[in-house]
Parts: C-alpha cells; sequence; structure tokens
C-alpha cells in the first residue's frame, strides 16, 4: 500500500514539520491528523486538498491507497476519517460498518470520465462502441478473444494486450457495471493492477494494447498514452473530457468519485469537520480539483455537500448497489430535508 505522509514522514522529520506550522506556534491541536485512505483514483485529489490543508491550518494530513474496496475496509473498522471511493459503498461494506457501529456520511467530491486508452502508435481505432468494449472484456471472452480482428473485422490480425483495475477497485467495479452490465463481470486474463501507472506504462509500451484508468492519469500522462473516443447513441464519438464529464456526454463512463466521512469521528473530531468544510468550499475545492485533472462539482453541489454534511446525514443513496449516470445534483437533492 502506498502511503503519501504530508508533513513528513518520520520522528525526527514530523518534529521539524510542526515547529513551522501554525499547530506548533498554539493554532491547532499539535497531534491532531485527518486520517484518509482508499481510492486510487480519488488519490490526487485527496492529496491536493491535504496538502493545501495542511499549509492553511497547521493539521497534518495521511493518505492512503488501498484502493476502493480496502478503504472501505478501514472505514468500517473505526480506523481512518475519510474514505476516498471511485464507485458507491457496498451492501456487505454496509453490513462491516454496521457490525462495528460505524456511521458514515456520502459525499460527492469530484466527477469523473474513465478513459478507454491505447498507445499513441495506435492508428487502426478512431473510436470504439460500448459492444466493441465488451467483447473484449466480458467474462466469455476470457480464453477466445485475443486478437484485434475478432473485435471488428476490419482490425488487424494482432494479438489484444489488456491492463485494467484490480478487483478489489472501484474503478473496476464501475467498468464492469457500466460496460458489461454487472459489477465484478469481466475476464480475468488481463494485467490487473490497483495502481494506474502500471497501466499507463503497460499500454504506453505495447503497441496493441488497451486499457481504462481516471481521467487525472490520463491527462498526466498526455503522450505516453491515447483516449479512445467512445460512440454514443446519438452515433457521436465522444473523448473522455471535463467538459465531456460536467455535460454528461461521455456515457457510460462518467461518474461521480466519492469522501466517505466517519459520522463519529466528525463529531468527536473538530479537525475532520475543518477539513471537510476546506475540501467542500468552492473557492478551494474547484481549484485544486480541476488542478489534478477531475471535473470540479457544479458550484451549488459544494453547499449541497455542506448541507448535508452539518445535518450529519448518515447512509449511501444507492442502498448498497450502483447505478450509471447518476449526477452530483441527484446525490444531494434531498441533503436538506
Amino acid at each position: 500500500m502506498k502511503k503519501l505522509v504530508l508533513c513528513g514522514v518520520a520522528a525526527l522529520a514530523l518534529t521539524a514539520c510542526n515547529q513551522n506550522t501554525p499547530a506548533a506556534k498554539g493554532g491547532v491541536d499539535g497531534n491532531a491528523i485527518v486520517l484518509i485512505d482508499g481510492s486510487s483514483t480519488v488519490y490526487p485529489i485527496s492529496e491536493a486538498l491535504g496538502e493545501e490543508f495542511q499549509k492553511a491550518s497547521g493539521v497534518r494530513v495521511t493518505v492512503g491507497l488501498s484502493g476502493t474496496g480496502g478503504g472501505f475496509k478501514k472505514l468500517c473498522r473505526g480506523e481512518t476519517d475519510i474514505s476516498g471511493a471511485s464507485r458507491p459503498i457496498k451492501a456487505e461494506e454496509m453490513e462491516l460498518c454496521k457490525q462495528n457501529g460505524v456511521e458514515f456520511i456520502e459525499l460527492p467530491v469530484a466527477l469523473d470520465a474513465l478513459a478507454v486508452i491505447v498507445n499513441p502508435a495506435n492508428t487502426f481505432i478512431d473510436c470504439l462502441t460500448v459492444a466493441e468494449l465488451k467483447t473484449m472484456w466480458a467474462p466469455e471472452a476470457q480464453g477466445k478473444i485475443s486478437t484485434w480482428n475478432q473485435v471488428r473485422a476490419s482490425f488487424p490480425n494482432q494479438p489484444i494486450k489488456l491492463f485494467g483495475a484490480g478487483t478489489d477497485s472501484g474503478t473496476f467495479d464501475y467498468f464492469t457495471k457500466a460496460i458489461n452490465g454487472e459489477e465484478g463481470s469481466s475476464r480475468g486474463d488481463y494485467t490487473a493492477t490497483e495502481d494506474d501507472n502500471v497501466t499507463v506504462t503497460g499500454v504506453g509500451g505495447d503497441n496493441n494494447s488497451l486499457g481504462y484508468l481516471g481521467l487525472a492519469y490520463l491527462t498526466e500522462n498526455a503522450g505516453k498514452v491515447r483516449a479512445v473516443p467512445i460512440r454514443q447513441a446519438n452515433g457521436a464519438c465522444i473523448a473522455p473530457s471535463v467538459q465531456a464529464a460536467r455535460d454528461a456526454s461521455y456515457q457510460p463512463l462518467s461518474r461521480p468519485l466519492f469522501f466517505y466521512v466517519n459520522k463519529k469521528h466528525a463529531d468527536e473530531r473538530p479537525h475532520v469537520r475543518d477539513f471537510i468544510k476546506f475540501a467542500f468550499s468552492p473557492e478551494e475545492s474547484e481549484k485544486l480539483v480541476a488542478e489534478v485533472g477531475y471535473v470540479p462539482l457544479p458550484t451549488q453541489a459544494y453547499s449541497l455537500a455542506l448541507t448535508k454534511f452539518d445535518a450529519r446525514k448518515t447512509g449511501s443513496y444507492f442502498g448498497g448497489g450502483s447505478k450509471v449516470g447518476v449526477t452530483a445534483e441527484e446525490l444531494l437533492a434531498d441533503a436538506g430535508k
């Protein structure tokens, strides 16, 4: 597991760091730490918000990278304050939280577009349909769909090499739901990883490869990989982008990203409350989310999220399942009720 400690990584470093923060000057409890873990997709957002919050407040922030599923396990054991997630919490994860007496607040933190990527040297793919993606990724494709001309007759008779998210990843759950119609329904003979950089390296190193990952990793690695437009119901081929995610024209791979907040920790730890108020301040979040390559929430959604947080409205909009095409406004429609 990768973990970022935003204010040092050893006792000596932490001591030195604390001496230069408001906490050391008496403004903030020097022992206060905001504990975040979870999704690799949400990681850049958590990292950016954590860095700026630490500068502004003096409160240390740690950001772990256990994947969405691993993050929920920690949240539901009461080990973290906040879990980043690239898909909604599942029924079995909700049950684990219930068994441990952990209530959570579900907040959309940004929007994303999952990008299907190929090597820049690939000249034969200009657009793919959802049906063609399903041909490649469906469970029944395992051991059978192995060359590109099996996907489309005009494609070359060359081997397909696939890269994608590991099974503990929320990106895996969302992609399989959107493309194959069921979470977790996928062929297994591909290079699976919880680290999107592995997918970038793999696709960037093989002309016949294809993978999928979050928009920020595409933006960060421009030139190393190329995004493939997806053919929409109206026939248009739309590439993943900030604008396409915001206006919902890139389907079915646009999605919300989440923070799940431990309610008890929010009640008992002022620094957790302060972090959430910082993270859902449009002045801070819109800029930072955009800087790391994701799509900020609509401006009005930030105030709705804070209303929901202040009311400590717990539970999940999704009821333990998953839905494709849900907007941030829909997630927060009952925030004040």
